[in-house]
């Protein structure tokens, strides 16, 4: 089982390397990618059926719908994106528990199997986890770019964003932080949950009320994130070292 695992791995690399690639690009993975990368590892899951007989059958199909019902509640919720989802399903049914490799004289995972054994489930606890990452290279970002002045007018956007020029904000997967409009004449600003979308009038009514010098030409901005990125990087760190969030809470318990 150990080579097959390795070639499950092997195998599924490519495919989330390019919906990397595209996500990046649009913020979209083409629906093909999943199908191609599902259609292909009908090998795997013949091999597997046949070698492992009912049981494996049944990983398979308990592996597949809990990651299924998973995700729906999360696409329906609006919290994660339907390439996203699609790519944990297949991903599920490719792997349903967790590979084991030998490499260099290591075992893989190097942190053992978690006591919930669904590959595909530790896949998006990692990616979740590693998403911590973005907020910290965010501030360390603002902390070389940004003027004093800058970085204290607004301390907490210092993790969620950066600040732009008006004249860059279009055609860049960015949304404001804030809203600016005007209310019986005067200039307000507020702070936008999720972002404010970004269009050819949004700049030019930004492009007015810094003519008017009621704003700067530098505003906060949030990128968007292409979930791709932590899925494949939570798919790594599940096969090489575990489950992240299994590991961190056994840490807990041991220094309890």
């Amino acid at each position: 089982m150990v080579l097959i695992d390795l070639l499950k791995v092997l195998y599924c690399t490519p495919f989330l390397f390019y919906s990397c690639y595209t996500d990046i690009l649009t913020r979209r993975v083409s629906n093909r990618v999943w199908k191609v990368m599902l259609a292909g590892a009908i090998i795997f899951v013949t091999y597997d059926i046949i070698n492992g007989g009912i049981p494996a059958l049944v990983r398979l199909l308990f592996s597949a719908g809990v990651i299924f019902v998973f995700v729906y509640i999360l696409f329906q919720f609006g919290a994660f994106g339907g390439a996203d989802a699609k790519s944990l399903i297949v991903l599920a049914i490719i792997i349903p528990v967790y590979p084991t490799i030998e490499m260099f004289g290591l075992v893989m995972p190097l942190n053992g199997v978690p006591l919930i054994d669904l590959f595909a489930f530790s896949v998006f606890g990692n990616s979740v986890l590693l998403t911590v990452v973005v907020p910290l290279f965010l501030f360390f970002y603002n902390l070389f770019t940004l003027k004093p002045g800058e970085m204290i007018e607004r301390p907490a956007y210092l993790f969620v964003g950066f600040k732009a020029d008006i004249s860059k904000l279009l055609g860049r997967h960015i949304k404001l932080i804030e809203e600016f409009y005007l209310s019986e004449g005067e200039f307000h600003t507020k702070f936008r949950r999720g972002g404010a979308s970004i269009d050819e009038e949004t700049v030019k009514e930004l492009e007015g009320f810094a003519a008017d010098g009621l704003m700067g030409r530098r505003v906060w901005v949030t990128p968007g994130l292409p979930f791709m990125i932590p899925i494949t990087l939570g798919f790594f760190v599940a096969v090489l070292y575990g489950d992240l969030i299994f590991a961190v809470t056994k840490l807990l318990m041991m220094n309890f």
